[in-house]
């Protein structure tokens, strides 16, 4: 069982015009630490989870997840 954690850091972060240091300066870590988090080389804490998720205003489970979110623009619209 893997225990990779998915994310849409830079999705949301990108859609919304914010820098990487940006989004770091704003939850108190360092820049190269949300590089880690957006490309899944490092799991952030539950407390460091609810404050992204509390940054971007959404769910933590908008950002996070433990499968594969499905790639934008795939089958949901052949339906």
């Amino acid at each position: 069982m893997s225990e990779t954690i998915h994310n849409r850091i830079a999705m949301l972060r990108v859609e919304r015009g914010i820098s990487r240091r940006q989004l770091a300066d704003a939850l108190g870590i360092h820049y190269q630490t949300v590089g880690y988090l957006e490309r899944g080389e490092y799991s952030p804490s539950l407390y460091l989870a609810l404050r992204i998720a509390e940054y971007f205003e959404v769910a933590v489970e908008v950002i996070f997840s433990t499968t594969p979110f499905p790639r934008l623009g795939s089958d949901e619209r052949s339906a």
